[in-house]
């Protein structure tokens, strides 16, 4: 015999409104901003000079600064998955310039030369001390209880470059 019974709330009481869950997957996920390299240096004795290509690229390969990140969060039975990977790294160079990068950049090595970056890379054209700010710019995306969403976030951190400048006289 099968008793069929009207409950006015589901038994294990209502599910957890899954986007407070994607945020707490996206808590324990510990994102943060690139870490900078940049090429010239941040250095006090490292001079770049005016016209010579500036490398930037995610000096970390730790997933917390890039991604992807995947991570859950459950309550009540329930359970939300969360996926977190930069969209792009946007470079404000300090002179009114800004850079869009929408790869991790190629990391600099004396074997390149005067070369440029093939993938994140800048020219000034003015000597002087340049605070250079590097935005990632990640998306979340989440589905769980037959729901989904996307959460925008931003992480920034900045160094500090010398730029100067040679001049040459030739006969």
């Amino acid at each position: 015999m099968i008793y069929l019974v009207w409950l006015a709330e589901p038994p294990n009481g209502a599910p957890p409104n899954p986007a407070s869950l994607a945020a707490r997957a996206v808590e324990t996920m510990n994102l943060r901003a690139v870490s900078i390299g940049i090429v010239p240096e941040s250095r006090p004795d490292a001079i770049g000079l005016v016209g010579m290509p500036v490398w930037m690229w995610n000096a970390s390969d730790a997933a917390e600064t890039w991604g992807p990140v995947t991570k859950s969060a459950s309550a009540g039975g329930y359970t939300v998955t969360a996926t977190a990977k930069v969209e792009k790294v946007v470079w404000a160079m300090g002179d009114g310039h800004v850079v869009v990068c929408r790869t991790s950049g190629t990391a600099y090595r004396d074997s390149y030369g005067k070369s440029e970056s093939p993938t994140c890379g800048y020219r000034y054209d003015q000597q002087g001390r340049y605070t250079v700010r590097a935005t990632s710019y990640w998306r979340v995306d989440w589905s769980g209880i037959g729901q989904s969403g996307s959460i925008p976030l931003q992480f920034s951190d900045s160094v500090v470059i010398t730029v100067g400048e040679v001049q040459v006289l030739t006969q």
